[in-house]
């Protein structure tokens, strides 16, 4: 197999990208952008580190970040599993990018900047659910800002197709397999009611 290892040949292979797709990177967000990330409850971070990258699906019940100027975005960090992967890679290295979705949609918006934790106890206060707050705020400097190609998500079908999910395997049962004597069917049957005690 030859693999691609020149950019020129690259570019060669590809042609050049539309006006559009140029024309659409802003280096901080405009007030559609700021409506369209605004809508958005669902968010994937990606960061890097030096075990390599990470991807984390991010949701909430309302805006998933925060908007504070054309600039920055806060993120609450709400309660996981605690393996921080993507928390210890922003502490060592900030880059980050979000792919932010809005159910229906087939529009992704793509955030690339940087990122840095905080605790402080005023804005995580900010965040307050019934006297409950998340731990740090991710705090996102925006370097660019733009919408991704629609095409993946139509091609997938993503909020088109019927409910696939039925027959693929649990989360207990990825456990059991991996891990001999792992009771993978009580860890699902009382996930829900975990899930419930702790979402924030």
């Amino acid at each position: 197999m030859e693999t691609i290892t020149d950019i020129a040949a690259l570019e060669a292979l590809y042609g050049t990208p539309s006006e559009p797709a140029m024309i659409k990177v802003a280096r901080k967000l405009t007030p559609l952008y700021r409506d369209w990330i605004t809508a958005s409850r669902f968010v994937v971070l990606t960061t890097v580190g030096p075990e390599g990258t990470d991807g984390s699906p991010r949701g909430d019940d309302g805006p998933v970040v925060t908007v504070e100027d054309p600039q920055t975005l806060l993120m609450p960090d709400w309660r996981g599993n605690n393996r921080m992967d993507s928390l210890r890679n922003i502490v060592r290295d900030g880059r980050v990018s979000l792919m932010f979705m809005v159910p229906g949609s087939t529009t992704v918006v793509r955030v690339n900047g940087t990122a840095e934790l905080t605790a402080d106890p005023a804005l995580c206060a900010r965040f307050d659910r019934a006297g409950t707050q998340p731990r740090t705020v991710i705090v996102i400097r925006i370097s660019e800002v733009y919408t991704q190609c629609a095409r993946a998500i139509l091609r997938a079908g993503l909020w088109t197709s019927g409910d696939e999910s039925a027959g693929l395997p649990s989360p207990g049962a990825i456990l059991a397999e991996i891990k001999a004597g792992f009771d993978g069917e009580t860890y699902d049957a009382e996930w829900s009611g975990r899930a419930k005690a702790t979402m924030w």
